[in-house]
């Protein structure tokens, strides 16, 4: 990249380009699996209904996440009243929070010429612009912990102002009540003990009365929702209300974490993570890890806290049996900091840019190769690859042209910047993502959404009829165009189906159900059952009040053999 010594206006248009593949895209898709439509649907619950305390899923309380992410996206909805672009400023905008954080860290840290380094390199790692541009709460937690992170930096190394520290610690509770390890940036201070103990350098002094400010900083982050929470649990007599209580304080912490029930992984596993979703910034390992030691070795009091904050979280989740790519995330921003002041010499090793050249070289080959292989492939083996997904051959013909046009345009940018390894990968990295968001994503959106499935299922049955749902996803409740029946998410199948026998027999001409195809049930008469499609690898049908069998009740040991999604 060179950038110290590039024309003044190559580092601005590099971040122009950055900024805009990020937005690229917005407004062009509906919420998609997995979790999308699950807080899409929470959020417009609490603007709906104007309860925000509790988040609901459907009838149900919905009692996995904390609502904060969901506040997030109501507010945005409110500010702009369109959800197709409300779902996704949460984590656009922390996204942008989290490269200025890292850009002004780095520049405090290492100088001014270190910024569009750290900036530009977080960009460039796959995972990072992949959750920029998804409504999931991990963006949201990775602005926090780099906020959190950002003023304890500052408090330890620059100035022991207890203001930074009250912010520091306020980002890290209000994190912990966004997603349970939000607490993570706290991990800093053990480092930070160490280097008090073994480095030679002068480091600011700081006074134990600061702990108090830290304290309270944590406690007002965390009392946010905690606070109200538990006074309107523990005031109420409603049994629900004291179980989501005890589910969001105990199961959806603690437990989530010494005993996973799901996403169990070997030890091993964020290896795999590091080696695909941080492509292409984990290519250099062989290059910083030497460097980055030689730097602790000396104590270096910036790359001991940086690095050794990393290796902590690292630790703590390898030793936890649940494990998911998003895991680790919070990682990246400190990492790509740590990096930074190393990459301009790096980027002059010969054997650097012929790996940041071959990646960017496979990355044109796959895409182009696979584009061209989607639009010349037999039908039929077109059909295996989409089968259960609901998609069409238009769906694919789009997403193949896209594909071949990122290959395209990727190669001529590759081209055009050939003795610039590091402009053509921001540039590359720009084109993929401006094609993800204009192009892949609003391709395969109607199918994956089921926006699709739910346009079908609401032409059958007509404007006027009444429907409900049994067996179904946060997408299908989110994308019906009326109000919808729902007997709840989690409870037994029978009692779901008891509850749909009644809710049929009060107007049998007007009513409809809706299912999976597979948990059809014994009551109904599957003659009368209209098949409305597939969509999310699951078959789904509907089920006019008359189709239920005269006479007929559910067994009570019966239980629908489904696996879940």
């Amino acid at each position: 990249m060179h950038l110290r010594h590039a024309p003044r206006w190559q580092a601005p248009l590099l971040a122009a380009l950055m900024v805009w593949a990020l937005l690229a895209g917005l407004g062009l898709r509906e919420p998609m699996p997995a979790d999308e439509p699950r807080f899409v649907l929470a959020a417009r619950t609490m603007v709906e209904s104007g309860e925000w305390l509790f988040p609901h899923r459907g009838i149900e309380l919905y009692a996995e996440k904390p609502p904060v992410f969901m506040w997030l996206q109501a507010a945005g909805y409110l500010l702009v009243r369109d959800w197709h672009i409300a779902f996704l400023l949460p984590s656009l905008l922390s996204a942008l929070l989290t490269l200025a954080l890292s850009g002004d860290l780095a520049r405090r840290l290492w100088g001014r010429g270190a910024v569009p380094y750290a900036v530009l390199g977080l960009f460039v790692c796959l995972q990072f612009a992949l959750q920029a541009k998804r409504a999931q709460i991990d963006m949201v937690l990775v602005g926090m912990t780099t906020l959190s992170l950002w003023a304890l930096l500052r408090y330890l190394l620059e100035k022991p102002s207890p203001w930074w520290l009250l912010l520091g610690t306020f980002a890290a509770g209000l994190g912990t009540v966004t997603k349970g390890v939000g607490f993570l940036p706290l991990l800093l201070f053990i480092p930070w003990l160490w280097v008090r103990w073994k480095s030679p350098q002068d480091l600011p002094a700081h006074r134990g009365v600061h702990a108090l400010a830290g304290i309270a900083g944590f406690l007002l982050g965390a009392g946010v929702w905690l606070v109200p929470m538990l006074a309107t649990a523990l005031s109420s007599s409603d049994p629900a209300l004291h179980a989501y209580a005890r589910e969001m304080l105990f199961k959806q912490t603690g437990t989530r974490y010494a005993n996973a029930w799901h996403h169990v992984k070997p030890a091993w596993y964020y290896l795999q993570t590091m080696l695909t979703l941080w492509l292409p910034g984990v290519l250099l390992v062989p290059w910083l890890l030497p460097a980055w030691w030689r730097r602790l070795k000396r104590i270096d009091a910036r790359h001991t806290l940086l690095l050794g904050w990393a290796l902590l979280v690292l630790l703590f989740f390898s030793a936890s049996p649940g494990k998911r790519e998003v895991y680790i995330f919070p990682m990246l921003p400190a990492l790509a900091v740590a990096a930074a002041p190393l990459l301009p010499g790096l980027l002059r090793f010969r054997g650097v840019r012929t790996t940041l050249w071959a990646y960017v070289s496979v990355l044109i080959l796959m895409t182009g190769t696979l584009g061209l292989w989607l639009m010349a492939a037999p039908p039929e083996r077109l059909h295996a690859l989409v089968d259960g997904r609901g998609m069409d051959m238009t769906t694919v013909s789009q997403f193949s042209r896209w594909l071949l046009g990122f290959a395209i345009v990727a190669a001529l940018v590759a081209i055009a910047a050939r003795r610039r390894v590091g402009v053509a990968l921001v540039a590359v990295t720009a084109a993929l993502w401006t094609a993800y968001g204009l192009g892949f994503m609003p391709a395969i959106s109607p199918d994956s959404s089921a926006q699709a499935l739910m346009r079908r299922v609401g032409e059958r049955i007509g404007p006027e009829a009444e429907l409900a749902m049994l067996g179904w996803r946060e997408q299908h409740l989110l994308q019906a165009d009326r109000p919808v029946t729902d007997f709840g998410f989690k409870q037994p199948w029978v009692d779901q189906w008891q509850h749909a026998h009644a809710w049929l027999l009060e107007a049998p001409d007007t009513r409809w159900l809706f299912l999976r195809k597979d948990a059809i049930g014994p009551c109904l008469d599957p003659s009368q059952v209209v098949d409305v499609g597939a969509s999310n690898r699951r078959d789904w049908i509907l089920a006019p009040g008359h189709a239920w069998m005269t006479g007929c009740e559910v067994p009570a040991t019966w239980s629908a053999d489904v696996s879940e999604d």
